[in-house]
């Protein structure tokens, strides 16, 4: 496999960590020192980039056809924008960590639940509400932004089954 390609089999929780011994000692630091179980990280991550490192947002279309500007500076494997990484860097001291490396990103995933936890007095365990505040922001979800969404809302009940999903598989 390439370096910072995704696992296959991704809808499968045991085979990406066999593929990836690297990702579960990751998985396992992060829920140690955030609280986030393992099956949350890995449904947030899921989502957001398929677990690839590189990771970008779709280019618009200029009259439908041409590659045009990015929708937002999003990247790597958590598509956290670069002044939502650079808040992170600040309050950890991390200021080398990278949106493109898995350990640095899976501790960003847990750092953030944890601010969810402290700002917006979400469950540690309830991926569809932190992923809901994972994607509008702290004050995008305490003024309950989402509820006009029902994509998002949509999104975040697929991450939901998904991390459901991982527990289960993790558990056997």
């Amino acid at each position: 496999m390439a370096p910072g390609s995704a696992p296959r089999n991704l809808d499968n929780a045991c085979s990406i960590v066999q593929q990836r011994p690297q990702y579960l000692r990751a998985f396992i630091a992060t829920e140690r020192k955030w609280g986030v179980p393992i099956n949350v990280q890995m449904a947030i991550i899921h989502q957001e980039s398929r677990f690839a490192s590189k990771a970008k947002p779709p280019r618009n279309k200029i009259f439908g056809f041409i590659p045009g500007s990015r929708p937002t500076d999003s990247y790597g494997y958590t598509q956290a924008k670069k002044a939502t990484w650079e808040w992170y860097q600040l309050k950890t001291g991390k200021n080398d960590a990278r949106r493109d490396n898995f350990s640095d990103a899976i501790d960003f995933v847990g750092w953030y639940a944890n601010q969810s936890n402290l700002r917006s007095k979400i469950s540690k365990t309830d991926a569809y509400r932190q992923y809901l505040a994972y994607h509008e922001g702290h004050g995008g979800y305490n003024k309950k932004s989402y509820e006009s969404k029902d994509w998002l809302i949509s999104i975040a009940k697929k991450v939901e089954n998904k991390s459901n999903a991982y527990k289960s598989q993790l558990s056997q």
